[in-house]
């Protein structure tokens, strides 16, 4: 007679079969790809109690049995000021995943709390200086966040749209102000419609916003939103519109723009006129 398999069980052999292809197999591909995990690596898993950041330490554990690369990772949550219910909510979670966290306290509720301009970008400075802080304390060199495919192609557009420059996000970073820490992204080529998917077929309830600014809803960025809808609404008459943005990330024709960025410092076409090209 078969043995019941446990939730965890369960949770863990529908992503290596059932969403094998949307879920583990890019997981596993990004890691490759972007080079991101290295021998004797020590990675903070941060979890914001999300899908995504829940996914992906899931995903971590998973690794962590069967790769090849000697790290080690530490489960992080950073708790902004959650109230009662959305603590319970992740660790409720995190006992259905079987993940053992460490939870380290923060003020950032209170602090942004008190500020009308630009609370949810304060919020994102605040929370990364936090992670990068409590990561450094659990003897860690990287971080590793949620942000998936549809993360980055979102940005990309919101920077053209709203910001006049042409910006991605990429998919490891070292950082500026911990000095010999790395922000990691292994769910970069993972899209957001197959870990919601994967949410609902476990009956998931998953935390999106608990600031009380923003009293539940996914947050109060309108721009991303925005996007959101537009990138939703080009899917009905091309539906590899987030492919197509997506790869052009990674295939940059930079002699054909008149001007970038490059270290902090502006450059403009006419440096390295004629380059012996017709357009």
């Amino acid at each position: 007679m078969a043995r019941v398999l446990s939730d965890t069980e369960r949770i863990e052999q529908s992503i290596h079969k059932k969403y094998r292809a949307e879920l583990w197999a890019p997981f596993l591909t990004a890691i490759r790809q972007y080079d991101l995990i290295r021998e004797g690596d020590r990675i903070a898993v941060c979890i914001s109690g999300g899908k995504d950041s829940m996914l992906m330490a899931k995903m971590f554990q998973m690794l962590l049995k069967v790769t090849e690369i000697p790290f080690s990772a530490r489960y992080l949550v950073m708790d902004p000021g959650y109230d009662e219910e959305h603590r319970s909510l992740i660790l409720k979670n995190l006992d259905r995943l079987g993940i053992e966290a460490d939870i380290r306290e923060s003020p950032i509720f209170k602090i942004t709390g008190g500020t009308e301009k630009s609370p949810c970008y304060l919020c994102a400075r605040m929370r990364r200086g936090y992670l990068y802080r409590y990561a450094g304390e659990l003897g860690c060199n990287k971080i590793a966040l949620g942000h998936h495919l549809n993360d980055v192609i979102e940005t990309t557009v919101m920077a053209m749209f709203y910001a006049s420059q042409l910006q991605g996000m990429i998919p490891k970073a070292a950082s500026r102000n911990f000095p010999g820490m790395e922000l990691i992204r292994p769910m970069y080529r993972i899209r957001e419609k197959d870990i919601a998917a994967f949410a609902r077929y476990h009956g998931f309830t998953f935390l999106r916003c608990a600031c009380p600014l923003t009293n539940g809803s996914a947050g109060t960025d309108g721009k991303r939103r925005e996007i959101k809808e537009l990138i939703a609404a080009l899917k009905k008459s091309n539906p590899d519109i987030e492919s197509s943005i997506f790869n052009s990330l990674h295939a940059v024709e930079v002699d054909t723009f008149p001007g970038w960025k490059s270290g902090g410092e502006k450059h403009s076409f006419t440096e390295r006129y004629p380059s012996g090209r017709d357009q």
